[in-house]
Formats: structure tokens, sequence, C-alpha cells
């Protein structure tokens, strides 16, 4: 009798209770704890990705993988700027030097091209220009105006076909010139997010048609129609595994939610996305990983992000859930320190300054020893043990007057410290109850630049930072810290001694709350009416990550990238889980 081994070539796995990624579909376990046989099973999904920094509609993108993705231009009002995608998360990258919408793009990350498209009051432009991964430079116009076609292709084999109103011709791009390519024969409007392939294995299918073409370099070829109408949706993939998806549905249907595979030679239906738009950014180089970035919900502009996948491993994106609310209101400003399942909030102000003290147990918050001196705006050392907690400088109203008072907390009470040497406010903090620092703030007057350190006993001044802030977080070691926030103010690591500056955040503001390391930390709601803006940082660039469900700055904050926690004000917490990978087991049974 043929068995197993026969057939696919593997024997049976064995495991307990967790399994590594990567094993093939069709591979068969024993699942020993529960004696069941169980095989790895490929399914495809729609899941939740990383927020655009900046809510956009008909910008552009390269065919570019999931992990290193581009989306620039957009509107409305049409926009110059481009965002870099890594997988996880968005960020800044270089500007165009002409803002425009429904314009066509192709290329790669880092050799990406922009062209054409409608600017306003100039109306459709011929403008081009080329991207090198971090800035953008004129090359070559198109031989006329255009905009909302599709397009696809290289830095040196690209292509653009259609476009408004109802434009059936190509153009070639082979990195210098451009020149007429085979005419498509069918009017193809609203094409903007189309186009997949290159310039010799080229796909259309989204736009205001249910028609589909392919593209050998030379001629254009009907092959069929698709399932659904998808006018102004998106093509991801190559000519023989795309992914069509999401637009304009039928007249009068409104934007749809529906997905369509295509294999080189007939089209299937699969799994919707969550959020029906159109206009939207898109990326990918197969049917098996793609993504959707942004578009219109008709209306409504959306910064929603969604991938792909067809795999045996199952995707839990990143994301906050609601934890236990705090017992007090009012936490602006609070000290935090601890990890998310034990935690401490002490003091803050919104109105009346604090000195309640509360304690989270990774489910509810429970009332501990109030602070000796009753403040908000203050700092803590949000790396250190709850049960060896430090908090110091603040306020005693919200204009002040401003105090340098430092307390440290044992586990069961607060004990006034020896003071800062500066009084101060607004002021950011890191490290250990043992190995503390201070930094910035307002004393009142301008922004404070002054750094100090705690040994456990006293404080003593250090370099100064790059520059004065006030308003701002701060999370690591007294070796390795991080600082980021106040608008103005780019961020910086410490190591004990000297500072270096770190670019910006994308999202600018203050009122950020920081938690985790210098190489691997969150910043979490901000001021002016960014609120929900979430940042993670990894050492060398701030991207996108989920946004918080209700919107908030200076609340407390502890934890790690993994596993974070935000509270207050007034009383909301959220925890945060980063993304999972697990894999798609199906139990086997008699039947």
């Amino acid at each position: 009798m043929t068995d197993y081994k026969t057939i696919r070539g593997k024997k049976v796995k064995f495991f307990t209770s967790d399994l590594s990624g990567g094993e093939a579909e069709g591979q068969l376990f024993f699942q020993d704890t529960a004696r069941e046989m169980k095989v790895a099973v490929a399914s495809a999904a729609w899941s939740s990705g990383a927020p655009l920094n900046t809510a956009r509609f008909n910008g552009d993108s390269g065919q570019t993988p999931v992990t290193a993705a581009i989306y620039f231009g957009g509107g409305a009002p049409p926009k110059n700027d481009t965002e870099e995608y890594d997988g996880s998360g968005w960020s800044s990258g270089g500007d165009m030097n002409t803002g425009r919408t429904q314009l066509h793009g192709f290329g790669t990350q880092t050799t990406a091209v922009g062209s054409a498209g409608y600017v306003d009051g100039s109306g459709d432009v011929a403008n081009v220009e080329e991207y090198n991964g971090s800035s953008w430079t004129e090359v070559t116009n198109t031989p006329a105006s255009r905009r909302g076609g599709a397009s696809f292709g290289t830095l040196t084999a690209g292509v653009i076909v259609g476009g408004h109103p109802n434009l059936n011709t190509t153009l070639e791009y082979d990195g210098t010139n451009w020149t007429s390519g085979g005419n498509i024969g069918t009017g193809m409007d609203r094409t903007e997010g189309a186009g997949a392939g290159t310039l010799t294995a080229g796909l259309v299918v989204a736009g205001d048609t249910t028609e589909s073409f392919t593209y050998d370099g030379s001629t254009w070829t009907d092959v069929g129609t698709s399932n659904n109408t998808h006018d102004g949706g998106v093509d991801m993939g190559i000519q023989t595994s795309a992914v069509i998806a999401t637009g304009f549905g039928a007249p009068g249907s409104g934007v749809v939610t529906t997905t369509e595979l295509y294999d080189g030679t007939s089209f299937s239906s699969s799994t919707a996305v969550s959020t029906g738009r159109y206009g939207s950014g898109k990326g990918g180089v197969a049917s098996t990983a793609a993504f959707i970035a942004g578009g219109d919900q008709n209306p409504g502009t959306v910064s929603i992000t969604e991938e792909f996948n067809i795999t045996v491993n199952t995707v839990t994106a990143s994301a906050w859930s609601s934890g236990g609310n705090l017992n007090t209101s009012g936490r602006a400003g609070a000290a935090g320190s601890g990890i998310q399942t034990a935690s401490i909030i002490a003091g803050g102000g919104l109105g009346t300054v604090l000195n309640n003290t509360e304690s989270y147990n990774g489910s509810s918050w429970t009332n501990l020893p109030t602070l000796g001196t009753a403040r908000g705006y203050m700092a803590g050392a949000t790396n250190a043990p709850y049960t060896a907690s430090l908090a110091f400088g603040g306020a005693t109203s919200p204009g002040g007057p401003y105090v340098n008072n430092s307390e440290e907390y044992n586990g069961s009470s607060w004990a006034e410290g020896n003071n800062l040497n500066q009084a101060r406010g607004y002021l950011a903090g890191f490290g250990t109850q043992t190995a503390g620092a201070a930094a910035g703030g307002t004393t009142p007057g301008p922004r404070a630049a002054e750094v100090e350190e705690y040994d456990g006993t006293s404080w003593s001044e250090v370099n100064n930072m790059p520059t004065g802030a006030i308003a701002f977080g701060g999370c690591g070691t007294q070796t390795t810290g991080l600082i980021i926030g106040d608008a103005p103010m780019k961020g910086a690591t410490y190591d004990g001694t000297n500072w270096t500056t770190i670019p910006t955040m994308n999202v600018g503001g203050n009122y950020n709350k920081v938690f985790g390391t210098s190489a691997s930390a969150m910043s979490c709601g901000r001021n002016p009416g960014q609120g929900t803006v979430v940042e993670e940082w990894n050492g060398t660039n701030w991207f996108s990550q989920a946004s918080l469900a209700t919107g908030r700055f200076n609340g407390g904050q502890t934890g790690t990238t993994t596993a974070g926690l935000v509270a207050g004000p007034p009383t909301a917490t959220e925890e945060f889980a980063a993304e999972t990978t697990s894999l798609n087991l199906k139990t086997i049974t008699d039947s």
C-alpha cells in the first residue's frame, strides 16, 4: 500500500505543543500531547498592516515586494511626499519636486519612476521624476500630458497605458526616453492602480471595464473578463500570478471589497478585503504576497494598509486591545515604569495635580500608597521594575511652580530621595532607580537642554541634549537612552556620555510617550490632533504601527515593543501585542 512518505517524500513529523514556521503545505504532523494527526494547510487571507503616515488616494507605486515597497504622490490636494514600507510599517522618504495625483508609477523602492499626472491649477502634466531611494530627480517628460493610466515595469523598461479620458495608447520608457508601444485597442479609464508585471509580460485588469489584457512588449491581447468590475482598483503581482482587488463595482454599486486571483489563464474569487476603497497604492510580486494601502472609501480618504497572503502560516497583525481602566482620571504627565503585566503609574495632573499611585497586573489597576508630593508633568525611570520605581521633577499645578523632588518606591511605600539640581517640569526620564536620567523640560522659561544622572543617592549634571525640549518622551537605560518628541526637535540617543541625533518621527507633535529601548521603542499618542498615532523605532528609522483605539496624549506608559501599555488620560488602558505567525494546522479525522 502506498504511504504518506512515498507520496510526499517526507516522514511524519512529531511535535508536542509548538512548531517552528516554514513547513511546506501538505506536511503531516503527529501532535503528541493531543494524540492527533495534523496537516499544514495553505489559505488565502487579508490581514491588517501598519497604516500610512498620511491618508491619501490616487498616488502610485512600483511593482515592489511587500517588504520593500514605496508609495508616492496622491491627493487631494496633490501631495509630493513619499512613504516606504518594510512589511512592518511606513517611513518617510524623499519628496517629489512636483506634487500630483493620478500619476503613473513603476520600478522599485530604490529605482522608481513617477510620471505625468494631475496638478491643481495646472491640470494634466507631463513631468517625470526618478527616485534613487532617497531623492527625486526630474528627467525626460512624457510626449504629452496624461493622467489616470495603468503602469508597470522597471526603471529601464517601464510601461504606461490608457488613462483619462479613455486613452488607448501605450508609452514605453527605457530609463532615458519615451517611445510609443502597441495600442491596447480599448479606451482604458480610471486604471491608475492597475498594472502588474514587466514590459514583456504585463497585465492590466482593473478599470471601468471587466476586460483584461496582457502585453508582450509589442502587442496587447484580450484575455477575457474578470468576474467583477474593479473601477479604480488595483493589480498586484505578475502576469501569471496576480491579485485584483477593490475599486468601484458595477455602476451605482459603490466601492467593493472583492478580490480575484489570475493564474495566467482564468480568474477565481478569493477572500474579500476588510475595507472597500478605490485609488489605493499597492505592491507585491506574486499572488501569494501583496498589499494595498490608502485609498478613498467614497467618501473618506484612509491610511489603512492590508496585506494579502496565501501561506501555511496564519499571521496575526500587531494590535492594541483594551485593558482595565485606571481608578483615577486626569493622569496627564504621570510617571510610569515596569512591564505590561507589572507596571506602576504615579501622579499626573489635568486641571488638578495628583499624588495617587496605581499598579497594573495585566488586567486591573490597584491603588497604592501615595507620592509625598502631588504633581503632574513629571518623569520616571521607565525601564525600572515597578517595585523599584523612581519619579522626579514635575509641576504642582499645570502651569507651575516646578519642583526638583525625587521619590523612590520600594514596593510598599514612597520615600524622598535627594533632589534634582534643577527644578523642572514637562521633562523626559529613562533608566532605573539606581541609574536614572532626567532630560530637558521647562524651568520655566525656554526649552531646557540640561541632563542629570542619578546613582541611587544623588543627581549630577552631565552633557546637555543637542537641543532643548519640553513635553517629550524617553526610554532605555542610563547608558543606552532614547528621547523623542517636541515638534521642532529631532530625537537623540545617549550612551552615558554623548548624545547622537536620530531622524525625526514621521508625524510631528509633542506630549508623546515612549517605551522600550534605544534600539527598539514605541512612541504612542501625541498632540495636537494626532492622539492615536503610534510609531516604532528600529534603531535606524521610525515607521508607522497599529494605531491606538482611543486618541490621547501625555498618558502613562510602560513595556516593550512586543508587549507595551499606555494608560490615561482620562482612564482608558490599551495593551500592545506585536505581530505573530503560527502554522495553519488542520486535524485529520477518521472521516
